[in-house]
Parts: C-alpha cells; sequence; structure tokens
C-alpha cells in the first residue's frame, strides 16, 4: 500500500502525482506552525463529515492552507488543496474578466445591447447593455427561480437551450433597465452565451485559453459537460434523516455559475489581482473589474463586475460568494492587508463568508477596526392572516396557466385550507393576507390574484424575489 507525503514535504504538483496511483489525499499540514485558533473555526467538520478547504494567502503566498473533513464519505476521501470543488457565483467574477478581455480587445463594448448578440430575447422597449448584466441592473428575471416555480428541482436537467428559449419567453422585466439592482444569475448565463458568440468558442474554452491557461490553473474549470471526469472531485452533501444525503446537479449551465476549482489553484488568481497576467498586462484590467456600477439615477451600488467591493470592521473588503447544491464557497480578499482568505465547502450548511471572516479575525486582529455587538437581526414580523371562509376560498380553486413558464398551478381547498399545487412536484398551503392576497407558507412567494369586471377571479401576478409580476391566468 502507498503511502503520501504530507503537504509540508511536497510542492502541490509533485503531491498530486504521488497520489494518482490510488491512496487517499491526507489532510492538509499547516505550512507555517500550528494555529489552533484556525482550526476551531473549522472544529465541526472531522473524519465522519463533509467541510472545508481553506486557503490563507498573504503577500502571494500561503501562510496556511488545510483541509477539514471529507470530500468523499462514501469512500472516505479527506479534504485537502487539491479537492476540486464546485464554486457556484464565486464563478461569475471569471465571466466578467473574459467580456472586460474582449472588450479591452474592442471585440464587445460594454454599453452594446444584449439583443444585438442575443436576438432571441424579447424587445422590452428599453435597450438591455452588456454593462446593466455584469453589474445586475438589466431587470431580467432570474432563472433559477424561474426553473423553480416551473417545478424543477435541484435533480432534474435542463440544457443551455432550454434556458435560453425560457427568458426568451419572458413578456416582462423584473423592472425598467438601470432602475434598480436586484440579483439575477440570468445576466451571467447571458453573458456566457454572449462570449460564445463572440469567439465562436464555448465559455469554457475561452475561459481555459485566457484565464486558467495563461495563470497555470490547470485544476480549474467551467464545467459544462456534466459527464466530464474530474479527478479528485469533492461530493456535494446536505444533511438528511440519516446523516449527510449527496446533494449534486447534472446541469451544464455556466456563466452564473459552474467553474470547479482547489484552494491551490485560486493562490495564482489571487497573485493576479496584484500583478495582472491577463489580456495586454494592463494594471487597468483589474481597476475595471472593480468599478462598481450605479443606477441610471446616479446611486451607485456596491456591485463591480462579478465581485463585491465593500468593507468588513472598517477595512476594504473584495469578495464574492457562491451557493449551490451541497457547495458553498467564498474568496474574501483584503487588498489593503494583501491578505486572502479562501474557504471551499462542499456541506450545504457552511457558511464560507462567516467562516472566512473568523479567519481574517485571528490574522488581521491588529489591523481591522473594532467590532461591533453582533446585534440579532429583528425577527422579520409575521404576515397577519386574513380569515377567509371556505365559501370565499372557493373563489379561488382552479386551475391557472402561466405561457412564460409553459407551466400549471392547481388551487384547491383541503379540509377548509387552500392549497397551491404544481403537479407532481410541489403542494404548499397558501395564507391570505386580504382579500385577493396570499402567501405561501414555506415558499417566498405572493400571489396577488386580480379579477375582471363581473368580480370573478381572472388570474395572479407571482413574486418570488428575483422574479417579479409573473402572470398567470385561470383557465378553470
Amino acid at each position: 500500500m502507498m503511502v503520501c507525503a504530507t503537504w509540508r514535504h511536497l510542492a502541490p504538483s509533485a503531491a498530486l502525482l504521488a497520489c494518482v496511483t490510488g491512496c487517499a489525499a491526507p489532510v492538509d499540514q499547516p505550512l507555517i506552525g500550528a494555529m489552533p485558533e484556525i482550526d476551531a473555526v473549522f472544529a465541526s467538520y472531522g473524519d465522519q463529515t463533509p467541510g472545508c478547504a481553506l486557503g490563507v494567502i498573504r503577500d502571494g503566498e500561503f501562510i496556511y492552507r488545510r483541509g477539514y473533513g471529507m470530500a468523499n464519505l462514501e469512500h472516505a476521501v479527506p479534504i485537502n488543496a487539491d479537492t476540486v470543488f464546485r464554486t457556484g457565483s464565486v464563478s461569475k467574477q471569471f465571466t466578467a474578466m473574459i467580456v472586460l478581455l474582449l472588450a479591452e480587445e474592442g471585440r464587445l463594448s460594454l454599453d452594446d445591447s444584449v439583443r444585438g448578440w442575443i436576438s432571441e430575447l424579447r424587445d422590452f422597449g428599453d435597450q438591455i447593455s452588456v454593462r446593466q448584466l455584469l453589474h445586475h441592473t438589466s431587470g431580467i428575471r432570474d432563472y433559477l427561480t424561474l426553473m423553480a416555480l416551473a417545478g424543477y428541482r435541484d435533480a432534474d436537467y435542463f440544457s443551455a437551450a432550454d434556458l435560453l428559449a425560457m427568458l426568451a419567453r419572458q413578456r416582462d422585466l423584473n423592472f425598467r433597465p438601470g432602475a434598480e439592482h436586484l440579483y439575477s444569475n440570468s445576466g451571467y448565463f447571458l453573458l456566457g452565451e454572449i462570449v460564445a458568440r463572440v469567439t465562436g468558442q464555448s465559455l469554457a474554452a475561452v475561459a481555459d485559453e485566457r484565464i486558467f491557461a495563461p495563470l497555470g490553473m490547470s485544476q480549474t474549470h467551467f464545467h459544462d459537460d456534466h459527464s466530464r471526469l474530474v479527478p479528485h472531485r469533492a461530493s456535494g452533501y446536505a444533511p438528511g434523516d440519516d446523516g449527510f444525503d449527496i446533494s449534486m446537479t447534472t446541469l451544464p449551465i455556466v456563466g452564473d455559475g459552474g467553474v470547479f476549482t482547489t484552494v491551490n489553484d485560486l493562490l495564482a488568481w489571487d497573485r493576479n489581482f496584484y500583478e495582472n497576467r491577463l489580456g495586454s498586462g494592463s494594471p487597468e484590467l483589474i481597476t475595471r473589474w472593480l468599478r462598481p456600477g450605479s443606477l441610471d439615477s446616479g446611486e451607485p451600488i456596491e456591485y463591480a463586475a462579478g465581485i463585491t467591493d465593500g468593507t468588513y470592521r472598517g477595512v476594504r473588503l473584495v469578495s464574492h460568494g457562491g451557493s449551490y447544491v451541497g457547495f458553498r464557497a467564498n474568496i474574501l480578499r483584503f487588498p489593503e492587508q494583501r491578505f486572502t482568505a479562501i474557504v471551499l465547502c462542499n456541506v450545504a450548511t457552511a457558511n464560507p463568508s462567516q467562516l472566512g471572516r473568523r479567519v481574517a479575525d485571528v490574522y488581521l486582529a491588529d489591523e481591522l477596526g473594532t467590532r461591533g455587538p453582533d446585534a440579532a437581526p429583528e425577527p422579520a414580523a409575521a404576515p397577519q392572516e386574513f380569515a377567509l371562509s371556505v365559501a370565499e376560498l372557493r373563489e379561488f380553486e382552479g386551475r391557472y396557466v402561466s405561457s412564460e413558464l409553459r407551466s400549471s398551478y392547481v388551487l384547491e381547498i383541503e379540509e377548509g385550507e387552500l392549497y397551491w399545487e404544481i403537479p407532481l412536484r410541489l403542494r404548499n398551503r397558501l395564507a391570505s393576507e386580504g382579500r385577493d392576497r396570499m402567501r405561501a407558507d414555506e415558499w417566498p412567494v405572493l400571489f396577488r390574484f386580480e379579477r375582471d369586471s363581473a368580480g370573478r377571479v381572472s388570474g395572479f401576478e407571482l413574486d418570488a424575489g428575483r422574479v417579479v409580476d409573473l402572470w398567470f391566468e385561470r383557465v378553470r
């Protein structure tokens, strides 16, 4: 049986080669001494749980990196710095960087009309620009919310073509382009489609050519083929009735997500923040990447191009998190301290943003501002239920259809309560907040019913966070 060397005795590439023949990769050892304060942050992850990979960088070098918990529970494979994680919306910064590289080359403009590249989308009257996609100010409805409302679950498959067709069927936006800021995964999916149409290559191929290969990120890619083998891939998990359940997806959608990467590879991405090697090599590329967006009113927003430029404890923090199925991730960079905490996790209950901040609290204890009291957020007031009789509830019974979702909902009474059902997918009680206003018990979904001139319920508009004013017509 082969015994693998520990990480402090092998460079990452040599350690990887040493373990290729089949032995389980070891949990990483600290590079410099031991950091019990950091290990305590991750103490809940062990050899019976999924967990996280941590990389701590200062001045372009790792000062600590370690795996906590297991990459695969079935095969007892520990997490280490070469474990490959799905990173969810952390991927957006790579999509944005590719768009900025193409703009630097003059192959597109950030002020281009999105319909100039993707003519399938409806003309909403107001032009949506590439820049507005980058800053989440386009008003385009979020596709993950749309698909959930259509009855799709995380384990269900749909293609990029299916998704584009769904967006093309949308008759309305959430708001006029440039008027508001609302996070939408659809914008970054469309940016990936624009990259493909500009270059004639897939987003994955362009990212390999323009970012990952030049920076030596050999274990990083946009995962647009769910059947692709990925060495050292972590499985995703969520709490189950008896420990943990596998929480994965076969979706090939990229742009808004889909980047698979490792702590070791992200060292190169962090170094590029300070000394740009991409495109022309100009530091202006990083400046443009970090330039926050603004609304048409001139009001600034914190969101830049796939990244948020904010503060933590009075110190500048450039970061972006990601979450999808059983994976959670965040890269938290403190530019003034040249300090970065990378936290990649394979369990749905992890909070990498909080974990990364706790790591920063330890290392930057003398450089961060005073921490205020951890005030508990005010609990949201429970909506006041508006009592309706069974006879009144019967006015809402029927089948409702959305041509935009190509889906139907059934509303029916059971034991004196009104239920919303997506056939074979979901069933949820509706609580009345007024005569024609109801909210789902378990989903953040609001139904606003409309009536015809005779007072009969004719349909409803549905609000679900990143999707608003979605119309359903009553058909019986």
